[in-house]
Formats: structure tokens, C-alpha cells, sequence
């Protein structure tokens, strides 16, 4: 049995799941099976805004209602992010995700069989729980899984796995679902899931906890003020994105008037920015955090407040949609950067934080944009999402502290 020791930060340590002597191949496969499955969770989970308007037209219900199937999970992700971390604490992690990803396949299995909206609603539920558990687990892991001088590039492409959602995981959603009903889009979700649990099982390595997170943990954090500060500034600039995304391919339709396969090659686009910002912004963060999170939030800020204006035309609307993807690409990478530097002695404990006020606002916003988009349009809900990034802004500029996080 390993040795537990208890810190004076109330957590608690074992020596176990410390890097090994394995070979680094072994390690990479390892951190490359976390990002699929990070893959797998953030594509399920954004999924229905590519497919917004054909699974509402199957159960007969407005987008504004669809975009619930984003809010559901983002509230149930934030209560099992604390929830699933502390009550498993204990448990070896390479079970956890494993486990984790068997419920997500069935999740997906549901939701392509789904005969009415509650039933496609209950299999969103699903995806909530996995997504707050899996997240918290395993977006730190990259310590655990290479040698100390190779974390960052594990963490940066364990993280890549957020824009890779949008440049891979939707568009190729969308072409299935065009191609063969959104229910199939689904199906393969679910097959692609179960090949990422076959992976994880075969290459992690077992992972005892090295720090068991507490809730007086958590609630210690929440006193410190630059923590209240990322988790102001994170609501702040995911509201503005998943409140204007989840609604970006009705706008494309009824604004730009794009169709189906246009939609899918912009959506392509703004993946692939997605993943050039998360880079960028991997390199930048930890040298000048503030800066690179303010930037992004004006980038993002500039696309939205501009694709009711410049958006109409096809060419408008891409362009924009690029700079849009540079800048979110970087939202993930900073927020959780934050976190984890506003509290590096529990670093799995600033990861539920992260993980929870991140999923809790992607709900709220895509809640406010379909409240939005029902009483007025599109285009109204891209206006606000852009003046919520420039209060973002203004938080971080005025109470982010430079001498505590640069």
C-alpha cells in the first residue's frame, strides 16, 4: 500500500502514480488516449449545434428549446465536478475515466434512439456527469503520465482536444448527420467512445491520488481573490461565447443564408483557427496570462459585435468566424491557467473549480442566448455577446492582480 501523508492545505497524498520508468512512447499513447477522451466528451457535448434545427424539427420543438440540450449538461457537469471528484477521491483514476467514458458511450447510444425530447434530455444528463468528472480528473494529468520537463506539451495537447471538438468532432457530426440523419452522427460518437475506453484501459498506467481533494479544500480556494476574479472573468467570456455559438448556425442560416454544406466548411474554419489560439495562447499564457486572456476576449468581443454587420455576405462571415476561433481557442487554456496558478498546491481542487464554473456558464449562456433568440434574433444575441466580452475585459484589466498572476 502506498504511504498517505496529510498536508496542511487539508489534502491528503499518497505515493502512488508517480512517472515510472515506462517507456515515453507508452506515456504519450497515455496523454493522447486523455485528449480523445476529452475529445469525445467536448464533441458530444457541443454536437447539437451543429445539428441544432434537425434533431428540433424531430421532436417538433424551437431552437431556442434545442439549445437546451447545451444548458442541461453544463449544470450537471458543474455539480459533478465537486461532486464525483471529492466522493471518488480515493479511487484509482485510470478506473474513473474508464468508467466514465462507458456511461458517455451509453449516453450516445441513448440520444441516437432517443422517440422524444425527455429521453434526449435524459441522455444529456449523461453527458453532464461525465463531462464534470472526467474534466476535473483528467485535465491535470499530464504531470502523472511524462517527465517533468515534458508536462507543458502534454497539457497542450490534452487541451487541444477542446478546439478539436469544433474542427473535427462537429463538422464531421454535421456531414454525418446531412448525410445520414442526425441519430447516426450519435451512433458514431458512441463507437468512437468505446474505442477511447479500449485505449485508456490498455495504456494509463494505474493512478492512485496523489492529493485527495475535500470540500474545505474547495472552500478555501473560493476565499482566495484572484480564484473569484478567474471565476468572474470565466463566466464573463463563456457566456458570451456559448451564448452567440450555440446559436451560430441559425444565424448562418438566416443571415448569411448559407446552407447545410457551407455551414459545415465554416464551422471547419473556426475549428481550425480554434486549435492555432489554443497553441498561441499554450506558448503565451504562462508569460503574460492577463494579457493573452484580455486578448482574446477582444478578439472575441470584435467577431460577434460585427457578424450582424459584416456577417451577411458569405466572405464577412468567415472571415469572422476565424477570428472568432483564434479567440476562443485561447478561452480554455487561460481560464483553466488561472486556476491553476492562483492555486498551485491543489491542483486537481483548482481543476473542479475550473471544470464547474466553466460547464456552469456554458448552461446559463446557451439558457440566455435561446431566451434571447425566442424574443428577438440572431443577430440581437451576438450584439450582447460581445458587450459581455468587453465587461470581461474590464474585470480582468481592473482586478487581476499582475503581481499575482502576470
Amino acid at each position: 500500500m502506498p504511504a498517505v501523508t496529510t498536508s496542511t492545505d487539508g489534502t491528503t497524498s499518497t505515493d502512488g502514480g508517480a512517472v515510472s520508468a515506462r517507456s515515453p512512447v507508452i506515456g504519450w499513447l497515455a496523454v493522447t488516449s486523455v485528449m480523445m477522451g476529452i475529445f469525445s466528451l467536448v464533441t458530444t457535448e457541443i454536437l447539437p449545434i451543429g445539428l441544432l434545427t434537425p434533431i428540433g424539427d424531430t421532436f417538433g420543438v424551437s431552437d431556442g428549446t434545442a439549445g437546451l440540450m447545451m444548458t442541461l449538461p453544463g449544470i450537471l457537469a458543474a455539480i459533478a465536478a465537486p461532486t464525483v471528484t471529492v466522493a471518488t477521491g480515493r479511487m484509482d483514476r485510470r478506473f474513473m475515466l474508464c468508467v466514465l467514458m462507458l456511461v458517455l458511450a451509453s449516453a450516445d447510444f441513448l440520444a441516437a434512439v432517443a422517440p422524444s425530447y425527455w429521453v434526449m434530455m435524459v441522455s444529456r444528463v449523461l453527458v453532464g456527469l461525465v463531462i464534470g468528472g472526467f474534466w476535473s480528473i483528467g485535465a491535470g494529468l499530464g504531470s502523472r503520465l511524462v517527465p517533468e520537463g515534458q508536462v507543458g506539451r502534454a497539457t497542450s495537447v490534452i487541451f487541444s482536444a477542446v478546439p478539436l471538438g469544433s474542427v473535427i468532432g462537429v463538422p464531421a457530426g454535421v456531414f454525418i448527420g446531412n448525410l445520414a440523419g442526425w441519430r447516426t452522427a450519435f451512433i458514431a460518437m458512441g463507437i468512437l467512445t468505446l474505442a477511447v475506453f479500449v485505449a485508456l484501459a490498455m495504456v494509463l498506467p494505474p493512478l492512485l491520488p496523489r492529493r485527495v481533494t475535500r470540500l474545505s479544500v474547495l472552500r478555501d480556494l473560493l476565499s482566495a481573490t484572484q480564484i473569484r476574479v478567474g471565476l468572474v472573468a470565466t463566466f464573463l467570456i463563456v457566456t458570451a461565447h456559448f451564448g452567440t455559438y450555440t446559436y451560430v448556425t441559425p444565424f448562418l442560416e438566416d443571415v448569411t443564408h448559407a446552407g447545410p454544406q457551407l455551414i459545415t466548411a465554416f464551422l471547419l474554419a473556426y475549428g481550425a483557427a480554434g486549435i492555432v489560439g489554443n497553441f498561441l495562447a499554450g506558448a503565451r499564457a504562462r508569460r503574460a496570462l492577463r494579457a493573452t486572456f484580455i486578448g482574446a476576449a477582444g478578439m472575441l468581443a470584435a467577431a460577434t459585435l460585427l457578424l450582424p454587420v459584416i456577417g451577411t455576405g458569405k466572405l464577412g462571415a468567415i472571415v469572422l468566424l476565424v477570428f472568432w476561433g483564434l479567440a476562443y481557442g485561447a478561452v480554455p487554456v487561460c481560464s483553466q491557467t488561472w486556476f491553476l496558478t492562483s492555486a498551485p498546491h491543489a491542483p486537481e481542487a483548482a481543476s473542479v473549480l475550473f471544470t464547474a464554473s466553466f460547464q456552469a456558464t456554458i448552461s446559463l449562456g446557451a439558457l440566455a442566448g435561446g431566451a434571447v433568440v425566442d424574443s428577438t434574433s440572431t443577430s440581437a444575441v451576438m450584439v450582447l455577446g460581445g458587450l459581455a466580452a468587453i465587461l470581461m475585459m474590464v474585470t480582468v484589466r481592473v482586478f487581476g492582480r499582475p503581481g499575482r498572476i502576470s
